[in-house]
């Protein structure tokens, strides 16, 4: 095995335009989903704190996204939060699997991002072991996603073509890099509407961010 020779295709790189942007808003609204849009990657994370309470159980999820962001550094080190992420780590001996399932499957927070939004305010996350699924699923009882507009899409086909033509590249390479193992789109979640009020807030940044 070795990284991905596959080249990204640049059509997905480009942030989409304000009417698009402003379209898909408006129909995760619509969908029960809470959404704002910010200019750049330093308000998109005082607002992911702004959502977040101090002290709370929070869950970052892998995500180059939040890295760039600043967001996995502050949940992680800052001793604001109760990071799921440093206790899964304790955790990391034969025979407490079930607890670290059990422990990720549930946290209070969960920050991730997605790889792809339609217009019509579908949320589209691609995942090779699927790990991070559950909890955006009804796991956690707060979900935030933070998202670069360039990950904004006409529809579930072009979504699908954007996964496979350009995350998965970018991904796969960024896998074999760290753990030395290739990537694969093995779970794909779809959400298409969010029934609990408030539960999932969505950031959309005009910046290019993640994946």
């Amino acid at each position: 095995m070795g990284k991905s020779q596959v080249i990204p295709n640049t059509e997905f790189s480009y942030l989409a335009p304000r009417e698009r942007v402003a379209k898909t808003a408006e129909a995760l609204t619509a969908n029960g989903m809470q959404t704002f849009v910010v200019a750049n990657a330093k308000e998109a994370r005082k607002k992911v704190f702004e959502l977040i309470p101090s002290g709370a159980e929070v869950f970052n999820a892998t995500s180059h996204t939040l890295d760039q962001i600043g967001v996995a550094a502050e949940v992680e080190s800052s001793g604001h939060y109760d990071a799921v992420r440093t206790r899964l780590i304790e955790l990391d001996q034969e025979g407490q699997k079930r607890a670290k399932r059990q422990l990720g499957a549930a946290p209070e927070v969960l920050v991730a991002s997605v790889h792809a939004i339609t217009e019509q305010g579908q949320l589209m996350i691609a995942s090779m072991s699927g790990s991070q699924l559950g909890a955006g699923v009804s796991g956690a009882a707060k979900v935030i996603y933070v998202v670069g507009t360039q990950k904004l899409v006409a529809n579930l086909n072009e979504g699908i073509r954007r996964i496979y033509e350009y995350t998965l590249p970018l991904e796969d390479e960024r896998a074999f890099n760290a753990y030395g193992v290739n990537s694969a789109v093995n779970k794909l979640l779809i959400i298409n509407r969010e029934i609990f009020p408030g539960r999932i807030s969505i950031i959309l940044v005009n910046e290019n961010l993640g994946f």
